[in-house]
């Protein structure tokens, strides 16, 4: 790093016109998001049944988000405050870096929020599509819903992050922290609040409905699928949504805070270059993803992927070689930056590290769907594994998990290190080129996005089929199909998402050091001993550090599955009194209280985000401030590695008991209602929570972190061995950090484990499957003519009932 001035950039005159180009194609991605939305929107919407199954689901969703803003809004106000105090440059500066902190909050809730209002919309129409047009445009229908999030993700990402760089130039990478954060944090506390909503319905649902009562999936006897449905779109499409555009935005801050250090005023544009190229290739491959006859839907998919991918690998390479210059010699004439005796070909190395992050997410995409997919052999041996009972089935899917956390693990390391390599001697280079691996990988974000909303909406038009009872065995086959590529959509853009979380935290930690680096050199240049930082694994600070990065993602995952057992328990109490209490529920004559379910799980859902999100902001204000600059760097260290391994294991094995369900649900083993497909089920809602819930959110956690350390960094120095050392209040802010976390960790162990009376612990008699007639129910839900009714919650602060689904 020796002679790099990282700030002495100017963006001005081409470079310049670059940004507003970039800009210009960040708004082309939100026109091209109107344009899906209004595509989907004229689709039909199928039939009064259908419509007011879906209302329902629209007015639990709408009421869930509204109370979930209105709490993260607190959090928000606190954290623009607290970073208006965090020292900066200059005070236009912290105050830009706060506002684009709002910034960053308000995009990523846009993100989630519009996506989960088309999604709600979308699968109703994919329902009527399947039942009336057929397979091929029942896709569409689901695709284009998620090609409008995904434009949305790109457009807003990419607009920000040029807009930060057109008003601050030398000073963005710093206001960019801001953005970053925002973003970050509004996602983890949305992914995790979703993830508890969504999977306590789920879990709930299912064990009192299938296991105990022997019914469908979405029977509409059962009170908790409502509310099931509803989580699917806070959690799967808002949660999920808000999640990949923090992962755009986040893994732009890193490359841009490194670019203008590696390659001055070319390092802060070309970073913004490459994603627009992939938002003009996320346009090809959603119009490529065009079904063949008799061909499978994931294969569809997974091409328009392919084709995307290889367009913008090659178009990476001309841009690279077009824009950037021969030699790191070049720099010195063209932006008066000294390289520090960086060698090689700045072209060479960026195209090369952008095209590493292609072909990780192409080899990630394979690597999910093959321990996730229904038609490879680890998900038919956790199948098989239903003949001998649950345990088994709990054992495989554990099998599963750790042993493709393994592979996945060593495909993202590979990519990690390849990049790093590229550098050759200059660590600042070598760091640049791993934040290029991820830019690299934004390339294919809105095709993942797609992928990744297309899940839920199916699974939501399945449930809305079911429960209306209007669509044929034909229509019912097609939607099947379609929520089985949804669920390994799903997976597989959990595990890309997990790649861009490493990328861009690697790169956040070698922004952290040189940040450290940096702030040492100014706050007390006569000590020779700070100019090298002692980051080696075997300095105990370092090795304490790791450990205590280690158990926070293990505390947040602990956290997270606790809060969606507490919930699901509470569910099942409810569901049971309502089987027990209410007449003629499982004749179809009684109409279940469906409004209470929701209401669970919405109180239980915000109440546990609160613990959580406290531990990932001030576990490493504690670390820092207590323990120093190199202990908070093996914690990073630590939580990234961790994180990692962690996150791939819950998301593949709750994957694959996922798909094993369905597996037998498709007739294998026994089929529906058999003691495999009992055995299955408890499979599948052990890996609830996994999947959704804590793995997903493991993604922000690591980058909040990483964010949270990089702004602390400069006062951790200055308190510790600078000029305005206090040891005292150092001290005194880690404690305070401390006692925060013990408090709302305690606070959250003593929460009942359910809502229920002892009475309530005895299940309801199972009840059989069959209605008097002697049939299997297929039409349970008979709606009444009129709407909905909504509950404001902000009129409504208990909100005891949001909304009164239609009566039978």
């Amino acid at each position: 790093m020796a002679g790099i001035n990282p700030f002495v950039v100017d963006v001005s005159g081409g470079n310049l016109v670059l940004v507003i180009v970039v800009a210009l194609i960040a708004l082309g991605a939100l026109a091209m998001a109107w344009m899906f939305r209004q595509e989907v929107l004229a689709a039909g919407e199928g039939t009064d049944n259908m419509k007011n199954i879906a209302q329902a689901v629209q007015e639990g969703a709408n009421a869930y988000l509204q109370r979930q803003f209105r709490t993260l809004g607190i959090f928000a106000a606190i954290a623009f405050f607290l970073l208006l105090a965090l020292p900066a440059d200059d005070a236009a500066v912290r105050i830009g870096r706060s506002i684009f902190f709002l910034v960053g909050a308000g995009f990523s809730a846009t993100v989630g929020y519009l996506g989960m209002s088309l999604a709600v919309k979308a699968n109703l129409r994919v329902a009527a599509a399947a039942e009336t047009e057929g397979r091929d445009p029942a896709m569409n229908i689901g695709f284009r819903t998620g090609a409008m999030v995904g434009m949305l993700t790109v457009g807003l990402g990419l607009f920000g992050a040029s807009v930060v760089v057109m008003l601050f130039k030398d000073h963005a990478p710093h206001v960019l922290e801001g953005f970053g954060f925002g973003a970050a944090l509004l996602a983890m506390f949305m992914r995790v609040g979703g993830g508890i909503f969504t999977k306590a319905a789920d879990v709930g649902a299912d064990l009192v409905g299938k296991v105990e009562n022997n019914i469908p999936e979405d029977d509409p006897r059962n009170a908790a699928t409502i509310a099931d449905n509803v989580g699917d779109n806070v959690g799967d499409c808002a949660g999920m949504a808000a999640d990949l555009f923090e992962s755009y935005a986040v893994t732009l801050v890193a490359a841009l805070i490194l670019g203008s250090q590696a390659f001055g005023d070319k390092g802060l544009v070309y970073p913004l270059l490459i994603p627009a190229i992939g938002a003009l290739t996320a346009v090809a491959g959603v119009y490529l993803c065009k079904p063949r006859p008799g061909e499978n839907g994931l294969t569809t998919i997974n091409r328009a992927f392919y084709i995307s991918a290889g367009i913008a690998a090659v178009a990476s390479v001309v841009l690279s070689f077009v824009y950037l210059p021969g030699s790191f010699a070049d720099f010195t004439n063209v932006t008066g930056t000294d390289m520090g005796g960086a060698s090689g070909s700045p072209r060479l190395i960026a195209s090369t590290a952008v095209v590493i992050g292609i072909v990780m997410a192409a080899g990630i995409l394979a690597l999910t769907g093959y321990f996730t997919g229904t038609e490879y052999r680890p998900v038919k041996d956790v199948g098989k594994t239903s003949l001998t009972g649950a345990a088994t089935v709990i054992l495989s899917g554990l099998s599963v998990g750790f042993e493709s956390a393994v592979y996945t693990t060593l495909v993202i390391g590979a990519a990690v290190f390849g990049a790093f390599l590229l550098g050759g001697a200059t660590l600042t280079v070598s760091l640049f080129a791993v934040a290029l691996a991820g830019c690299g990988l934004l390339t294919t974000v809105g095709v993942i996005v797609a992928m990744d909303t297309f899940g839920p909406v199916s699974d939501n038009a399945q449930g809305i089929a079911e429960m209306s009872g209007d669509v044929s065995e034909h229509g019912a086959q097609i939607l099947t199909e379609l929520d089985a590529v949804g669920n390994t959509t799903k997976a597989i853009t959990k595990g890309i998402a997990i790649a861009t979380a490493v990328l861009a935290a690697t790169a956040l930690f070698g922004s952290y050091s040189t940040s450290v680096g940096e702030a040492l050199a100014k706050a007390n240049p006569a000590r020779d001993e700070y100019a090298l930082l002692n980051f080696n694994v075997f300095n105990p600070a370092v090795l304490v550090g790791m450990l205590l990065g280690s158990a926070v993602v293990f505390l947040f995952s602990g956290l997270a599955i606790n809060a969606v057992g507490r919930a699901a328990g509470a569910v099942v109490f409810e569901v049971r009194r309502q089987f027990r209490e209410i007449p003629g529920i499982m004749e179809g004559t009684g109409r279940p209280e469906y409004g209470k379910v929701v209401d669970i799980v919405t109180k239980d859902s915000l109440r546990e985000l609160v613990t959580p999100g406290l531990l990932a902001v001030l576990a490493p204000v504690a670390v820092g401030f207590g323990l120093g600059v190199t202990a908070l760097a093996g914690f990073l260290g630590g939580a990234i590695s961790t994180g990692t391994l962690m996150a791939v294991f819950l998301a593949n094995s709750g994957g694959a008991w996922d798909n094993a369900k369905k597996l037998v649900e498709d007739g294998n083993h026994g089929g529906k209602g058999s003691e495999a497909h009992a055995a299955t089920v408890i499979g599948d809602t052990v890996g609830d929570p996994f999947k959704d819930t804590a793995g997903p959110a493991i993604n922000p956690l690591i980058k909040v972190m990483n964010l949270v350390s990089l702004l602390i960094a400069s006062a951790v120095v200055s308190m510790g061995v600078g000029k305005d050392q206090n040891d005292t209040l150092r001290i005194v802010i880690a404690i305070v950090a401390v006692a925060i976390i013990a408090v709302a960790v305690y606070i959250s162990k003593q929460r009942e484990v359910a809502i229920g009376s002892d009475d309530d612990a005895v299940p309801a008699a199972p009840v059989p499957v069959a209605d008097p007639a002697g049939e299997t129910r297929e039409r349970a839900f008979v709606p009444d003519a009129g709407p909905a009714t909504p509950v404001d919650p902000v009129e409504d602060p208990d909100a005891t009932r949001q909304f009164q689904p239609p009566a039978h």
